[in-house]
């Protein structure tokens, strides 16, 4: 894929991931229209993002876990750019504890966040990536396929995002739509209230993501990595 002038949706882009993948693409020339819940913070996002790459960045208010604003938000974005090419379904929260602590809200969120908003995402954008032969990128965890003491709704919910995306991807090359899931592991950024620092050094950096998207976007159309794990090359010792 020729990345300058074609069109992406990022979704929770005005930070971590999101944001890293959408300065990656803006540096190729590609038009991002990034989401967040919050309008201001996707605006000031787009900003940042304008004034370092060569393509435009719109912020938008969406989320993730109504359909109706995600058809809103990519409409926008076609009736600005004429075309979508590239879906980057990421928001995402992350609520960790017990099946005995965890609450029927925090279950709720998270499934309805990390798993059916990636539905949601990928419903709305369908339509239009079949028009431009698009790519989709679902942003999974290596908490897709390890689960881990504590992690009933994220593992759930990332379980499902992997399983999802496969099946989708089955689903829709038929339609010359190409669709991976990326999984990383550790991510230095603001996920669950953790600010980044010096210590996070070993960590996978948002940008590195941005750097895997972008690699596949140029692979040759006639190769699909469906499926991409992500590690910190060397964590630390426990």
């Amino acid at each position: 894929m020729i990345l300058k002038d074609k069109v992406a949706f990022i979704t929770g882009g005005s930070k971590g991931i999101g944001y890293g993948v959408a300065r990656a693409l803006a540096e190729q020339g590609v038009n991002v229209g990034i989401t967040s819940r919050h309008v201001e913070e996707a605006e000031k996002a787009a900003k940042e993002i304008s004034s370092l790459g060569k393509g435009e960045v719109m912020g938008l208010a969406a989320d993730v876990r109504d359909l109706s604003s995600q058809e809103s938000a990519i409409k926008k974005i076609t009736d600005k750019w004429g075309q979508l090419d590239i879906l980057v379904a990421n928001a995402g929260v992350g609520h960790f504890g017990s099946i005995e602590e965890l609450t029927v809200d925090q279950w709720q969120q998270t499934i309805d966040t990390n798993l059916t908003g990636v539905f949601y995402s990928m419903k709305a954008a369908i339509p239009s990536l079949k028009s431009s032969k698009g790519y989709i990128f679902t942003i999974s965890s290596l908490a897709g396929t390890n689960f881990f003491a504590g992690g009933t709704a994220y593992n759930a919910s990332k379980f499902g995002v992997t399983g999802f995306t496969q099946a989708a991807m089955l689903d829709l090359r038929d339609h010359d739509i190409k669709v991976s899931t990326i999984m990383p592991g550790s991510v230095s950024t603001y996920f669950n209230e953790h600010t980044p620092s010096e210590a996070d050094a070993w960590k996978i950096q948002i940008e590195d993501i941005g750097e895997l998207v972008v690699d596949l976007l140029k692979m040759n159309h006639r190769a699909l990595p469906s499926k991409i794990e992500v590690r910190p090359t060397k964590p630390p010792k426990k």
